[in-house]
């Protein structure tokens, strides 16, 4: 049914939750399993560029440690985790990477980082659902 699944992983709780949905997704229908890490908050108007080679270095070993973690996890099941981290908008950046990568299945956690917005449901997840190009499985 689903050859090419997607993870959407920003190292919360609720994408912890969603990567084992998709790893045991991948096993059982022996599909590929990828992973989209969006890096959103660039600074724009960095005053010097040691604060844009700080965050550069922050945000590159934040991302590192989320997707070590990740494939990791996949690699105890016997899954090989193929992970990407982009620069740009969350919703957009996962919809186009979802889109342009002919995933048939995009797995989401639930609520992520921000939990201000939507608590009922995280305000990113409801956004990515809509715009989604394959089918999403959001997980609690």
């Amino acid at each position: 049914m689903f050859k090419k699944i997607l993870i959407a992983n920003d190292g919360s709780d609720g994408a912890k939750k969603a990567l084992k949905t998709a790893i045991n997704l991948a096993k059982k229908y022996n599909a590929e399993l990828h992973s989209i890490s969006v890096e959103e908050n660039v600074p724009h108007y960095a005053a010097t560029i040691g604060e844009i080679e700080e965050f550069r270095k922050e945000a590159d070993e934040f991302f590192e440690k989320i997707n070590s973690e990740a494939i990791e996890e996949a690699k105890k099941e016997g899954i090989e985790l193929h992970t990407k981290v982009q620069a740009g908008h969350e919703v957009e950046t996962i919809v186009h990477y979802a889109k342009e990568g002919n995933f048939d299945l995009l797995v989401i956690g639930f609520m992520g980082h921000s939990k201000i917005f939507g608590r009922v449901w995280g305000s990113t997840s409801q956004n990515i659902t809509k715009l989604s190009p394959c089918t999403v499985v959001v997980v609690k």
